[in-house]
């Protein structure tokens, strides 16, 4: 295991997981433990992990997307960490942040970030559970006339995302079983 991928899990472990719930999530499942990926992804040092974890991730998948885009607000700081890190590594991949629902004024646009140039992109989500949340960026995607090459995730929870996002190449840096190993380890020491 690489420096950063073993550091970002160490900070998933130690910022972002949770047990004990009940906890509600986004797909209104109720589960023993959450992943607040976003007390790690907002971190400068997360920010910087992720970013390198995830362009690594892309290129070990032969993905080359114009964008990466997903939607906001768990997918925002990890599109900011991939475009920053795909710059420092010579081939910049710009974002898109998508909305949960369009602009109510001016433009009234889904996406926000420049589509010059963009024909390619895959779609970013924090965790997946059901894969709800990247298919509605999907959809917003597609009506931009995007071409989604892949969806990815920071941390899969293994309960029926990728099976729901089928048709596209997925992967994810992380799955819950890793996370949930780590976490073990780490609290069985101490």
């Amino acid at each position: 295991m690489d420096d950063f991928r073993r550091e970002l899990r160490d900070m998933l472990v130690h910022r972002s997981v949770k047990v004990g719930g009940p906890f509600t999530l986004t797909s209104g499942r109720t589960s023993d433990f959450y992943i607040d990926t976003k007390l790690t992804t907002t971190s400068a040092r997360g920010m910087v992990a992720v970013g390198n974890v995830l362009c690594d991730l892309l290129a070990a998948q032969g993905v080359a997307p114009d964008a990466v885009c997903g939607l906001t607000l768990g997918a925002d700081p990890i599109l900011g960490a991939i475009s920053y890190a795909s710059v420092l590594r010579g081939r910049p991949i710009d974002h898109l942040i998508i909305r949960k629902e369009p602009k109510g004024h001016g433009t009234k646009r889904w996406i926000e970030g420049s589509l010059d140039g963009i024909v390619s992109v895959v779609v970013v989500d924090d965790v997946w559970t059901t894969g709800g949340s990247t298919l509605k960026a999907v959809t917003a995607a597609r009506e931009a006339g995007l071409k989604i090459l892949a969806a990815m995730a920071l941390v899969d929870r293994e309960e029926g995302a990728q099976e729901a996002l089928a048709e596209f190449a997925t992967f994810a840096a992380y799955t819950k079983t890793e996370l949930l190993a780590a976490h073990r380890v780490l609290h069985s020491q101490g």
